[in-house]
């Protein structure tokens, strides 16, 4: 799969994009993340992206040229397959395991990230065919929120995790929350590891991971029970 994030600050993603599983895997050939500048795309000798909004309010507001062409010179350089553009906006679905799980459907994902007031109306009209949030909050900028996605969409393609079962069975995985891990000391501080966890019996080992994810679940989010 191939990431595109287009956006004003690549140096505040590629670090993130760099670095431990996803560096690791883009390296390998797993997955392509890159970053553009979409200030390189302005036409303006001033190399300004953004301009006043029409009918007042504080701020300013992305421009329809430097964005538009960001994205179509981008979309024209994509290897064939399913493409999606998506723009990282408050205003759009919030994002969850199961959207990430229907992004793997595409080859090719291109993630705009606003700034300041946001972007012209109109190239969401012309270019984005969904917006996506990560919360009911607003942030600085979109590329927080397009971290998320790269991330949570990378971490379930084939290689980039040595198993599988690495995501299938954690939370939010069937709207369920991961049940209690535990690790050496077998006793700290007087905390005791289950003993169902250390007798050998993996049926019953089982049953008591199954029992407590539906109990946390319960207890924490009983709202993904509903």
């Amino acid at each position: 799969m191939r990431f595109e994030v287009l956006t004003l600050f690549p140096d505040m993603l590629e670090a993130v994009f760099k670095s431990s599983i996803l560096g690791r895997a883009a390296d390998a050939g797993f997955l392509e993340i890159n970053c553009t500048n979409i200030r390189d795309y302005t036409k303006d000798k001033h190399r300004h992206v953004d301009d006043t909004p029409y009918g007042g309010g504080y701020g300013m507001i992305m421009a329809c040229q430097p964005v538009v062409d960001c994205i179509r010179a981008v979309r024209a350089k994509l290897p064939p397959g399913k493409t999606r553009v998506i723009y990282m906006s408050p205003q759009g679905k919030v994002f969850n395991q199961q959207k990430a799980r229907e992004l793997l459907e595409y080859d090719n994902l291109i993630l705009l990230c606003g700034h300041y007031e946001g972007i012209d109306e109109r190239i969401i009209e012309l270019e984005i065919d969904e917006e996506l949030s990560v919360g009911d909050y607003v942030l600085t900028g979109g590329e927080i929120p397009a971290a998320i996605v790269v991330d949570a969409v990378s971490r379930m393609i084939d290689g980039v995790l040595p198993s599988p079962e690495c995501y299938e069975n954690e939370s939010l995985q069937n709207n369920l929350l991961e049940h209690g891990q535990y690790t050496r000391p077998r006793i700290f501080e007087g905390k005791e590891v289950p003993e169902v966890l250390i007798n050998g019996n993996h049926a019953k080992q089982a049953e008591w991971k199954r029992a407590e994810m539906e109990a946390r679940t319960r207890k924490k989010r009983p709202d993904l029970l509903d």
